[in-house]
């Protein structure tokens, strides 16, 4: 693949500067490339993915992490499952979007989850991998995203997930509420996931790292080598709150631009204040049915606050309509921004609202919906 590449581009008369993954499945194919390109890369570690893996490390490193095992049989994590208290969390050890997450109540359904997902084939060409089982962790959840370039880290935003039941879904993100930098567990959140970042051995590009502020500080939950996912429909927001840069122009220039990486921030918006008010707003089904019309989304644009709208190919007329259990059966997401925080607050209620009464879609027959 590398001669290909190269092949490609002598013939165009271009150079190849730089590879990097712009989704999940593609992180250790471009680690792989950019290493034997001799281009800024991360170098060839096919277990960086590994949630198992990232949890050893950050415990070798001083920081704290969770209490897990991983295996491929039952007999691997039996000592575990007798010992930790439960609810646990059962999930793949290579997987993003609460693939397979499932938080556990008792042993039995513990390994129930851990056969289903043995036997599963799951979204990020991750069949076969192992299962993670680890210790429930209590808190808020946040989201620390950054751009490194030669082990420099820049923080390029904080949110804050609301995550809620819905369904047979444990947690199913509803909001993406950013987070202020001068905000008080900011500090803390920035510093704990740079020292993971250290740790995993990330020295080049964007990352997203999910972290949970327990009572005895940051714990990791998982560190995804990659920018920001959910098809980069947060961008449109994070530029209006940064005042014109997001992770995606921070992840080209830390490949492209060393000048505008070093003009970037330390941690963004320094001094801590936005532009404007505003969240990420995932759509949740609360129904099943078959999709006869999506027409009904568009009245969400005469929101006030409404700037951009994201609805994936899947939710179109002549299609199921799931019950929204995890970000592969959201409706949607819609991003909202105002100057006036209490405009984008009544946005997002007159949406819950919406959901509540019935499908955010026109649809054949209501199958289903939550009790």
């Amino acid at each position: 693949m590398v001669a290909k590449m190269q092949s490609i581009a002598s013939k165009a008369g271009a150079e190849i500067v730089c590879c990097m993954a712009g989704s999940e499945e593609g992180i250790v194919l471009a680690d792989e490339l950019a290493t034997a390109l001799a281009l800024p890369s991360n170098g060839v570690e096919p277990k960086r993915r590994n949630k198992s893996w990232q949890q050893k490390a950050v415990k070798a490193a001083g920081l704290r992490a969770t209490r897990e095992v991983s295996g491929t049989t039952l007999a691997e994590v039996a000592s575990f499952l007798a010992a930790e208290r439960y609810p646990i969390i059962v999930k793949p050890t290579e997987s993003a979007g609460s693939d397979g997450v499932k938080r556990c109540v008792c042993r039995e359904a513990a390994e129930a989850h851990f056969e289903l997902l043995m036997r599963s084939q799951h979204r990020y060409g991750s069949a076969g991998a192992a299962v993670i089982c680890q210790e429930f962790l209590t808190g808020t959840e946040y989201v620390v995203d950054h751009v490194s370039r030669h082990g420099v880290h820049r923080t390029v935003m904080v949110w804050r997930y609301d995550r809620r039941p819905n369904g047979s879904g444990d947690f199913v993100e509803f909001n993406m509420l950013p987070v202020p930098s001068d905000a008080p567990e900011v500090a803390g959140l920035v510093a704990y996931t740079r020292g993971v970042l250290d740790a995993i051995g990330v020295r080049h590009g964007p990352t997203h790292a999910e972290v949970m502020l327990t009572t005895e500080g940051p714990c990791l939950v998982e560190m995804n080598c990659r920018s920001h996912g959910c098809s980069g429909a947060w961008a449109p927001l994070a530029r209006r709150l940064t005042g014109g840069y997001s992770q995606v122009e921070a992840a080209a220039d830390c490949m492209l631009d060393p000048v505008a990486f070093g003009a970037l921030p330390d941690v963004y918006c320094e001094g801590g204040q936005f532009k404007a008010a505003g969240q990420f707003v995932q759509l949740v089904s609360k129904y099943e049915g078959t999709i006869v019309s999506v027409e009904p989304l568009e009245a969400l644009r005469q929101l006030r606050s409404f700037v951009c709208m994201h609805v994936p190919s899947s939710i179109t007329p002549g299609e199921p309509l799931a019950i929204t259990v995890d970000i592969f059966t959201a409706v949607g997401s819609v991003i909202l921004c105002h100057d006036d925080a209490a405009v984008v607050a009544a946005d997002v209620a007159a949406i819950r609202s919406l959901e509540d009464a019935g499908p955010l879609v026109d649809v054949a027959a209501r199958d289903r919906e939550i009790d």
